[in-house]
């Protein structure tokens, strides 16, 4: 496999657009469908949402999926067909396994804010599972100018939670600016840029841009201003 670095802009994602939803699609969802943008590496889903206040997605059901939540503004109330509850806010990590079949909602609890999220989903090892949920708290100590494992399934791979999947890890971390980060190596990387602007190996991006490497050998990223950064590193692809 030889390395490949493909940058896809902000502006060049779809977008689903309802009176209480912005939804930016990186890859083909819903009502928006494109064969050659189906997933990347392992990752099928990765949607930056912001849903207005007071509103969201009533419930509805999943099955055979592991859906990653990462808050960047706002909070974001959950809750599932298995008794599970809780508000998501930032720094706070969040997974949820479908397996053979769960009902969720996910609201909004503020009246006057909104809330902004990236919710990423990739398919577990084993189709068929009991679904369950797990979320864990990371400091912003731990997140500042460091890659932190929020969700991993890799074997010997120290996250925060769990997904099962022993294929990849997602890793955030909050830079300022002038920070320089080396991005892991692995055959699939997928670097989306949450909020800022940064430069990877001299060139430049901003807050929505997305990266998606292949043999990646450790490349390296510099902020430009404050800057927070989500990387799936994968060390296999759908129907490997």
């Amino acid at each position: 496999m030889s390395t490949t670095v493909q940058i896809r802009r902000a502006a060049d994602r779809e977008v689903t657009t309802t009176p209480w939803l912005t939804s930016r699609h990186s890859f083909s969802f819903g009502d928006h469908y494109d064969p050659a943008n189906t997933h990347y590496g392992l990752l099928l889903v990765s949607n930056d949402d912001v849903v207005a206040s007071a509103t969201g997605f009533d419930t509805h059901p999943h099955r055979d999926m592991e859906i990653v939540t990462w808050v960047l503004d706002g909070s974001l109330e959950h809750r599932d067909s298995e008794g599970n509850s809780g508000v998501v806010y930032p720094g706070l990590a969040q997974r949820m396994s479908a397996g053979t079949g769960i009902f969720h909602s996910e609201k909004n609890p503020s009246t006057t804010e909104p809330v902004r999220f990236v919710q990423m989903w990739v398919q577990p090892d084993v189709l068929g599972i009991d679904p369950s949920y797990q979320q864990h708290e990371i400091s912003a100590d731990e997140l500042d100018g460091r890659l932190v494992a929020v969700a991993s399934g890799m074997p010997g791979q120290d996250a925060a939670i769990s997904i099962n999947n022993r294929s990849t890890t997602l890793h955030v971390a909050r830079l300022r600016p002038g920070h320089e980060l080396t991005l892991p190596s692995a055959p699939y990387l997928h670097l989306f840029v949450a909020r800022g602007q940064l430069t990877m190996d001299g060139a430049e991006l901003a807050e929505g841009d997305a990266v998606r490497l292949t043999a990646s050998t450790g490349a390296k990223v510099v902020a430009r201003d404050a800057a927070e950064i989500l990387v799936w590193e994968m060390h296999a692809a759908l129907g490997d």
